[in-house]
Order: structure tokens, then sequence, then C-alpha cells
């Protein structure tokens, strides 16, 4: 580790702006950006300055100038640290000379190995680097090859390159291992003293076809709440915190990983297997020891009373989500003829979910229908397919389930007075609020929302809007203007699910917030209090979430803590420590899948080079076009000069793209075709062509504009006008039969054709009046 380097000629002058401290976050481009720990704007790193200093350091910059975006542009005085992560990347010869060439291209630099240093590695294998010399302003690092992972091509190399880069844990420490090993296989007698027996209950396991380890079991029975009808709903959840002891060699590695890590074809669980897919999974007809949240639910879904103890269970059956689902369709069908014992318990089950949902609904919590998807492989790891995941109503049963036992184990922990960790979701914040109410004026919605939004308002505008044609627009505003939810000791409820408190119960498998909360129950539970051990100092991570997120952990609406007020206690502090780390991780584990998902999908992309697809703009900016293939589910780029010869400009407020001459628009939802042109793996990007705009969407401009059936006439209406508002609403709603309803022979006759004439006269006025295109990204 390199601590407090002085760069050479950037000593300290009394006439310069105060000195900032942060992270590099290094580009591609040789540029880079210091992100400020006090989490104002971030500081534009020139090139020249990004030669002594690597992506990931913490340095301290002094602001010098603004650059000619305007951003704040500074000059490293010192690096503070620099993390001790390696660099992966591919061995190179080149001139007799042996380097590097970093996988993640925002380090911007080669690394040169020397001629001892390369162990075993031959060129073009993706090795591991450890560096030896740091960069300098005039020579680049230096480094020895501590880990050779092997060919490009190799099936996995995606999962082994993102597990190192971005440090998740992947291997299990010796004295985790051993502890797993001694114990045992199977439920002992002395394992089910002091619980509840039950075994005679039918309880369940509802889980995907490729599931491997089982967190939950349910089951449902009608039952009289008060005067009136309602359900018993038990949720049975694997009790890890009896095997998992506080602050063991097993605690400290599940809190080093926090969370499991999923990649296609690969789990990399929090805990070892023996514990994850043996002794805790919820397999079916076998004891398994368990924490239930067993509640009485009413007939308008509310949660009437609850009762968490600690039991042992024994699973009934082990079902799918599509066999649940086949079964509730059809009671009679050969799905349920095999399970015909069990078919009266899943009706229960779909009873109280119906309930549940009511009260969902009456609370005015938020649901976007967003698609999700699923990346098939081969036996060699690579794609085969790209397929939607589809919800049916088991997902949403077993989803209704575990919210409600989420939901009492954080009032459980609220009313026994003890810390713990919150799943905490708050509104938008002011400025996203401020950006959102714009764009709704502006769409025309009609609606918006309030100073103090809450989730019922974004649904109202969400079932408002659901049928227009620029629905998915909408609803992707509404869902991208509100935070990510974090784990914290402090409860400021849960705003996407309206709920006043709210915690994560069920799944202490593979989420280590889980296993405390299970802990804090327990000794609620017994009269006792729990104690958070000593635990490893949380990593990179935690230290630059904890900086992001040092505003957020206070309710909506809340006063700031005066100065003089009592500083939060050590308890609270350590549980704070805990929470942030989760969060961190949980992000980690995100970023992991979703580079390896990117790799994935490039290396899949590369065979259709130059085939065309149909596609849907996912996103607008100011430097183009994000458009997902309908037949894929690949998102790719269209850049601002691949979109047409004349001059856009983007609207922030409506989010789109606009032509200056003609009024065509790009934004969410919007239909295009394209042609796949680049491919970039190393870069995780992919990058398209626009083939033709497609009659509605000409069409759209033609009626912004004002022209008539022969194409001439009318001048432009001005963008964001109420009229040239509904027409485009109107033309936008052409559906795909209609599209493919136009012959030639009508085509050719349509206005669209002088259109696209008045477009190419548009683009040779500009050309000699030599109006520039929009600048490429920087």
């Amino acid at each position: 580790m390199y601590i407090k380097k002085t760069i050479p000629g950037s000593q300290p002058s009394a006439h310069l702006s105060q000195e900032i401290e942060g992270s590099v976050q290094g580009h591609r481009d040789g540029h880079g950006f210091v992100i400020r720990d006090d989490g104002e704007g971030d500081i534009y790193i020139p090139p020249n300055e990004m030669r002594a200093v690597l992506h990931k350091d913490r340095v301290r910059v002094r602001i010098v100038r603004q650059d000619r975006r305007g951003r704040p542009e500074g000059r490293v005085v010192e690096i503070i640290e620099r993390p001790p992560q390696p660099i992966i990347g591919r061995l190179l010869q080149e001139s007799g000379v042996w380097l590097v060439a970093p996988e993640d291209k925002r380090y911007g630099q080669d690394v040169l190995i020397p001629k001892g240093a390369t162990g075993a590695a031959k060129p073009g294998q993706v090795v591991v680097v450890e560096l030896t010399e740091p960069p300098a302003l005039f020579g680049q690092p230096v480094g020895r090859i501590t880990e050779v992972l092997g060919e490009v091509d190799d099936p996995g190399m995606e999962i082994e390159i993102a597990v190192r880069k971005y440090g998740v844990p992947h291997e299990f420490s010796e004295a985790c291992l051993a502890e797993a090993k001694a114990l045992p296989d199977k439920v002992r007698a002395q394992d089910k003293k002091r619980r509840v027996d039950l075994t005679d209950v039918p309880l369940v396991t509802i889980d995907g076809e490729d599931a491997r380890d089982f967190d939950d079991a349910v089951y449902c029975e009608p039952a009289k709440v008060g005067r009136s009808k309602g359900w018993r709903l038990l949720v049975a959840i694997a009790d890890v915190s009896h095997y998992v002891e506080t602050g063991s060699p097993i605690d400290i590695d599940a809190y080093d990983r926090a969370t499991s890590v999923y990649f296609p074809r690969r789990v990399i669980p929090m805990l070892p297997e023996k514990l994850s897919n043996g002794l805790c999974s919820l397999n079916p007809e076998v004891e398994r020891l368990c924490m239930v949240c067993d509640m009485l639910i009413t007939a308008k879904g509310e949660i009437h009373a609850y009762q968490f103890y600690p039991a042992v269970m024994f699973s009934h059956a082990r079902f799918t989500y599509t066999e649940v689902a086949a079964i509730l369709a059809n009671t009679r069908g050969p799905e349920a003829g095999k399970r015909k014992e069990r078919v009266k318990d899943l009706l229960n089950l779909h009873d109280v979910y119906r309930a549940l949902l009511v009260a969902r609904q009456q609370r005015g919590a938020v649901d976007f229908e967003t698609t999700e998807t699923q990346i098939v492989c081969d036996e060699n790891g690579r794609i085969e397919k790209i397929v939607p995941r589809t919800r049916n109503d088991a997902h949403k049963l077993i989803e209704e389930a575990m919210l409600a036992a989420n939901v009492c184990s954080a009032d459980f922990i609220a009313q026994g007075g003890q810390p713990g960790l919150f799943r905490v979701h708050e509104g938008p914040t002011p400025e996203k609020q401020e950006i959102l109410r714009n764009y709704l004026k502006a769409m025309a919605v009609g609606m918006t929302i309030g100073d103090s939004p809450k989730p019922a308002e974004f649904q109202a505008i969400a079932e408002a809007t659901k049928e227009r044609p620029d629905a998915q627009q909408i609803h992707t505003m509404l869902l991208r203007s509100m935070q990510q939810a974090i784990y914290t000791p402090i409860n400021s409820g849960h705003f996407g699910l309206a709920f006043e408190a709210y915690t994560h119960f069920t799944s202490p498998i593979r989420r280590y917030p889980d296993l405390l909360v299970h802990r804090v129950i327990k000794a609620i539970l017994n009269k006792t209090r729990y104690q958070l051990p000593t635990l490893p100092t949380p990593g990179e991570a935690h230290a630059k979430l904890a900086k992001r997120l040092a505003a957020r952990v206070a309710a909506p609406g809340t006063k700031p803590r005066r100065e003089d007020a009592k500083p939060a206690s050590r308890d609270t502090q350590a549980w704070e420590a805990a929470g942030l780390h989760c969060s961190a991780n949980e992000r980690r584990a995100d970023e992991a899948s979703r580079d390896v998902e990117a790799w994935l999908k490039c290396k899949y992309m590369r065979e259709h080079l130059g085939e065309e697809y149909s596609g849907v703009v996912s996103a607008a900016t100011s430097f183009g076009i994000f458009v997902t293939l309908d037949a894929m589910y690949v998102e790719g780029l269209v850049h601002i000069t691949e979109l047409g010869g004349e001059y856009f400009k983007f609207d922030e407020a409506r989010q789109e793209l606009r032509g200056e001459r003609t009024g065509i628009r790009y934004s969410i939802g919007t239909r295009v075709r394209v042609q796949v042109s680049r491919v970039d793996l190393d870069g995780r990007k992919i990058d398209f062509r626009l083939v033709r705009e497609g009659e509605e969407l000409l069409g759209r401009a033609l009626k912004d504009k004002g022209m008539g059936p022969d194409g001439a006439g009318g001048g432009a209406r001005k963008a964001g006008g109420r009229a040239g508002g509904r027409k485009a609403d109107k033309g936008a709603s052409m559906s795909a039969t209609e599209k493919a309803g136009l012959t030639r022979e009508r085509a050719a006759r349509s206005p669209v054709q002088s259109l696209k004439a008045s477009v190419k006269k548009a683009v040779a006025d500009k050309a000699s009046k030599g109006k520039a295109r929009k600048p490429r990204r920087g």
C-alpha cells in the first residue's frame, strides 16, 4: 500500500482554492474524475494529471480552473492512499517488451512487466498483476504476475475476471471450511430442544426450477380472526443462526461476503456449500431447523397478530413457480393430479395472497411492471438465448408472504427496543422531485407529485398513464426518480412498498442482514441483548458508500441533528457500519453480475455484426440514444453522429433528442430499426447504427411540423405544444400489425418520402453554412 505521496510540481500555493479529498475514477479515454468525499460534484482530472495516479486511488486535489464544459478541473497534490487491489489484464509482448493491458480500461495505462516477473504466463493469457512500482508523471507502472487465469475465451473466464475486478471474496478461509466440515450432516436430537415441532404441518417450498438452496417454506389454512374469516399464514425460514455462531470463522467469512453473488451458471455463496445447499436448505422430506413467523391475516389483508418462535420442520414438497401457477390455473389438470394432497393448501395460499394484494393496493405501494431477462447458456458457458422472466401468480404469492414476514420482523425489533438493521427506502431527493415534476408537466400528464410525495402518488400516476403510448417512458422516469434502498439501524420506512418499518428476515442463507435480524429476534425472545461481534474492518466499498449515504440515514423531512445533540452511541455506530458494509457489498455483487452479463452479451453480439434488428429506445442522452433489441433484450448505443445529418438537441425536461430541422424525436419507448455496427468486449459496449426511422417516427415528426398530405406547407409547431403533443401521441399508437401492413406501393405514395427529401435538403443547407454536429461523448 502506497501512502501520502506528494506529486512533484504541485506544492500548495496560498492563492489556490481549498484542497479536496476523494477517490479517482478513471476514464478509458485517458482523463478521469475525483469523486468527492463530501458528495459534491465530481472534479475533472485531465490526462496529463492522470499519468501519476491510478483508478481507485484516494487523492487530495486542488481546483485550478473550469474546463470548456464548465466543470471544475483539478490538480492532484497528494496521493493519500493506493488500495492494494490487483489489476487483471492480458499479457502482451511488443518489440521485446512485456506488458499487461488492463481489462478495466479505467486504469488508462499498461503495466510494464520485467522479464523475470512473467512467471508461467504466455502471451495473450489473462493474468493478475501486483504493482511493484506506482506510475509517475514520466513513467508507466511496473508490476509482477501473481496468477494466470487462462485464455480469454475459456468458459467462465468472465466470472474469474469479475470476482477479482470487483474484489468479490471467492475462496473460503481454511478455518471456515474446517468449521463447516465439523458440522453434523442432519438435525440431531439435541438441536430440537426448546423448539416447536412442526413436522406434521405440510409446509412446502416454492422456488425457481434452477434453485439449489431453499430459504423459505410456507403453509396457509383458513382461520377465524376476531369474528370474521381470515387465514393463518406460516412462513418458516432456515435457522442459519443456530449453526453460524457470532464471531466464528464461518461468521467472519459470511460478513466479509455479506451476500451471495449470482452469475449465469455459477453462484458464489455467502456460506459454505454444506450449509447453503445442505444443513440449512429446506430440502424436501428431511427435518430442518427454522425460525417461524406465524401470522393471522384478516379478510382485508391486514396482519391482525403474529408471533415468532424457533421450530423444527419437515418440507412436504418442493414446488416450482411454473408448477404452482399451472395448478392454480387448473385444479383438475395433470399438474394438480400429481399433487392432489397439496392442492387445497395451495388454494389457501392463493386466497391469502389476493387479500394481501388488496391491502397492498390500498396502502398505495408502488408496483411497476418491468421486464427482467434471463441468460440461457450452453455447456461451454456461451449464450444460447436471452429470454424474459415471466412473473406469474406463484411468484407474487411467495413475494407477498415474504413481505408480510419481513414487516412483522421489523415491528418485532422496533417494539423489542434493541438495535437491528432495517431495510430503508427513502423517497426521491428534492433534485429528483423537481426533474420529475418538470418531466410530467412537459409530457402533459396532468398529474404531479407533492412537496412531500407519497408512494400512492407514484402509483396513481402509473395507473392513470398505463394506456398511453408513452407509458413505458413515463413509468421509467417514475422509477428512476427513486433512491436505492439501504440497510441501517435508523428506521425511515420503505417508500416503494409503503411500509412504516421493513427489514429482511427471509433469506439468511444468502444475505448477512437477514442473519443479523434472526439473531436479534432470538435475543428478544430469550430476553437477552444481542451484541455485534468485533468484525473485520469494512473495506473500500464501505468507506465509499458511507460518504455517499451520510445524509440519507435520516427520515425525509426530519430536522438535522443539532450540534449539541447527543452523539450516536457506540452500539448504534457499530450497527450503522454493519449496515453500510452490507449495502455496499450488495452494490458490489450487483456490479459484478452486470459486468459478467455485459461480457456475455458482447460475445454473443459479436456473432451478429452487420445484422439488423427492431428495437425500442431505453434511454435518451445528450450524446445519443440507447436501444434495447426486441428479439435479444440486448442494449446498445446509437451515437448522436449516427442519427442523421441534422443537429439534435437534448431536451432534459422531456428526456428526448429532437431534430432541429425536421422535429424528429427520440425518447424512451420510440421504436427504431438498427444495425449492429461495433462490439467492444473490453469496454462492455455495443454500438448500433440507425437503419431507418420507420413510418411511425417520421409520421409523428411530420404531424409536429404541421405538413400537409403532400409533404409541404405548415410551419413547425413549438416543441412541447399541446396540439403537437396530442398528435404525437396519436401517431405513436400505431400497432406493429398496422406498420407491417404498409405495402411498398403505399409507402411510395406516402408523404414520408417528401419529409425525407426535406431532411436531405436540410443536411445540404447546414453543410453549406458550416454548422457542426453534436460533439462526441467526452
